[in-house]
């Protein structure tokens, strides 16, 4: 049972993020914003710096494919965006300190720079016509926001877990 239990939390975080975006009312924001919850990236970010990073790893590669052909045109943008992400952020936290607050940073570093890519590449497919300054004001910000917000409130449960994982994983 308990190795099943880490897809399917990564697999509810997926889920997660859709039935949050159907809830939200569109005119919460007067339409200025635009939410983009990143639960599911958030949660990787984190099993890769206090559990295991190889899975981290590899279950970046599955849901990403499985977001591809879920939600995007285009098969293969998150397959290799999430597990690219998730290298650059374990390959930071190598250099830095794992407190609260510069796991936090980096997680929202990591999480910048997948919608920052995801950005330039839907600007030179003519996908969409915004500027970088109204794609940062409308939804690099609030998209940082939200998933702060979401990452204070899961850290602790998901850090106690993930650590617990990381030492059976290494009694094996």
């Amino acid at each position: 049972m308990n190795r099943f239990f880490l897809p399917l939390l990564l697999f509810l975080f997926f889920t997660l993020e859709s039935i949050f975006v159907q809830l939200l009312p569109t005119e919460f924001f007067y339409g200025k914003w635009i939410l983009v919850p990143r639960f599911l990236m958030v949660v990787l970010l984190l099993l890769a710096i206090y559990g295991s990073q190889k899975y981290a790893i590899l279950y970046g590669f599955a849901f990403g494919l499985l977001f591809d052909i879920v939600y995007t045109e285009i098969i293969g943008v998150y397959l290799f965006l999430l597990p690219l992400t998730i290298y650059f952020v374990m390959k930071a936290m190598k250099v830095l300190q794992t407190n609260i607050l510069v796991v936090a940073i980096t997680v929202m570093a990591g999480i910048s720079l997948l919608e920052m890519v995801i950005y330039k590449l839907n600007h030179f497919l003519h996908i969409t016509n915004l500027t970088f300054s109204e794609f940062s004001q409308a939804r690099l910000l609030p998209v940082i926001c939200l998933n702060l917000l979401f990452l204070v409130l899961a850290f602790y449960p998901l850090k106690q877990y993930f650590e617990k994982l990381a030492e059976q994983e290494s009694l094996l």
